[in-house]
């Protein structure tokens, strides 16, 4: 490529990746050079003013056209824009979180390396966002992962830790095989790796050998990216790695690297089996003859994540079941894959991104007081703690999808979405209801604990800034959205465009 070329891009599409890019390399050089007595504690700072300037360059970048650069292999489009500022201000919120963690062993020696591996993780799920090559999505996938095995591991001299790593990487490593053979034979097929040279490639043609192969590159992908979500059957990994990983990391997988998980299933699902016919007739395409399967997955999860939920008593392994059974809900929306989608799957991870991240704010501020996990050490919080409670209870609300709450209209939408659609998906809507029933039980065990049970002997907490900002935050999100949940979707049409734009 000629200097001239290079200077053909339009590289302020690229600006938010830089700007992580530069912080990450930045802080890397802090940590190795600085004395060993500096607290790099304040490190944290540095990367969360990388990820509010990246964000307000990715708003300035909103009313920029469809631009592709690279030969395609990046490209900036609504659905990249809708995504990467979930992905940045779930990222903001876990850096705050993590600035607040005080364990009592594993972090404080190794913080600096904390800080620049996240940002190298989420520069990589922003990087899938945006791609248009099977190659760019494999790297930004792998970029992602590799630095999730380490942040899993951080705490090296626990045995959790290692166990929850050891597993990841195991699991990982085999879902990273399956995924790559299937875009393997995808590239064989095509004879391309671009997104949009594959999708035309495939939408002429109609040899009964070729959509034989394209189904087994089909179910390779979609298994190979199920352990991503952490799918039933495919979860077995989540509850380990969520109970061994520090709480900031543990928030970071289930928001952050599950919102990637989504990106990269959305990008391939739709730019290439979407609008692919399954015969010669075209009176299907294939992934209206293969929904499901998708549907099959939702299903089970979404039962399999409530009912194994009811007997933790470990808050962090009751949460990575509960993330189970929410992804469950967001492949509800894929399964039906009609016009509310892309809303249907976007809402629902803004409403995910409060709830989840302030549950867990709540969670870190316990278990680093008490230094247990344990569901009982919430006993009484309403009376040494009323506002932390309260909050809680705010957030709990929303994950059990109870109205007033974001969480409630995330399941609305998705539900309307599947009992609204040509066929309705009836049974996938019912199996939603009786699962979201279920989850009440846990969900409301703990509410049970902070409100109805005497309260344990203990200081009262004092909550730092960082956490208190994420708890605000929070809850002014799942309740804004929960009663006024037009403007989360006014935002997202006015700057991002319909269904019929996330699909150019």
């Amino acid at each position: 490529m000629d200097l001239e070329t290079m200077l053909s891009y339009e590289w302020g599409a690229m600006m938010p990746e830089f700007i992580i890019l530069g912080v990450v390399t930045l802080l890397s050089l802090l940590d190795l050079f600085l004395p060993k007595q500096y607290n790099r504690k304040s490190l944290a700072w540095i990367a969360l003013a990388g990820i509010i300037l990246a964000i307000i360059t990715l708003i300035s970048l909103f009313d920029l056209e469809v631009t592709s650069i690279l030969h395609d292999t990046f490209r900036l489009d609504s659905f990249a824009k809708a995504f990467k500022l979930l992905l940045l201000v779930g990222a903001a919120l876990v850096i705050l979180l993590a600035e607040s963690f005080s364990p009592k062993e594993g972090m404080a020696e190794n913080r600096g390396e904390f800080y620049y591996l996240f940002l190298a993780a989420l520069l990589g799920a922003m990087v899938m966002s945006s791609s248009g090559d099977l190659i760019t999505l494999f790297v930004g996938l792998e970029l992602l992962s590799i630095s999730s095995y380490i942040l899993a591991g951080f705490r090296k001299k626990n045995l959790a830790s290692n166990e929850s790593a050891m597993k990841y990487v195991i699991n990982g490593g085999i879902s990273t095989a399956i995924t790559l053979f299937g875009m393997s034979y995808l590239y064989g097929l095509t004879g391309s790796t671009n997104l949009i040279e594959m999708s035309g490639t495939m939408s002429a043609v109609f040899d009964g050998q070729f959509q034989y192969l394209l189904g087994l590159a089909f179910f390779m992908i979609l298994v190979g990216l199920s352990f991503k979500l952490a799918s039933v059957p495919f979860h077995m990994w989540a509850p380990d790695v969520y109970q061994g990983s520090p709480t900031p990391v543990t928030a970071f997988l289930s928001v952050v690297s599950k919102t990637a998980g989504f990106i990269i299933l959305l990008r391939i699902i739709i730019s290439l089996f979407l609008m692919t016919p399954s015969d010669e007739t075209g009176a299907l395409t294939f992934l209206e003859r293969n929904s499901d399967y998708i549907g099959f997955l939702a299903g089970i999860t979404m039962v399999v994540g409530n009912v194994i939920a009811l007997r933790q008593r470990n808050i962090k392994r009751m949460l990575a079941y509960s993330s189970i059974a929410h992804a469950g809900y967001i492949l509800v929306a894929i399964a039906v894959l009609g016009y509310f989608t892309f809303d249907a799957v976007w809402f629902y991870l803004v409403a995910y991104l409060f709830m989840n991240l302030g549950a867990l704010a709540v969670i870190q501020l316990i278990t680093d007081k008490t230094g247990s996990e344990d569901i009982s050490r919430f006993a009484g919080l309403y009376r040494t703690s009323p506002v932390l409670a309260v909050a809680m209870a705010i957030f709990i609300l929303s994950l059990a999808g109870i109205p007033g709450t974001a969480g409630f209209i995330g399941k609305l939408t998705i539900f309307m979405g599947a009992f609204s659609a040509d066929p309705g998906h009836y049974v996938l809507g019912s199996i939603m209801i009786g699962a979201t029933v279920i989850s009440y039980v846990y969900y409301f065990g703990i509410m049970t604990q902070m409100f109805f049970r005497p309260a344990l002997p203990t200081e009262k907490l004092k909550v730092p800034g960082g956490i208190m900002f994420v708890l605000v935050l929070c809850i002014g999100g799942t309740v804004l959205f929960g009663l006024a949940p037009n403007i989360a979707f006014d935002f997202l049409h006015t700057n991002f465009g319909s269904f019929e734009d996330f699909l150019q």
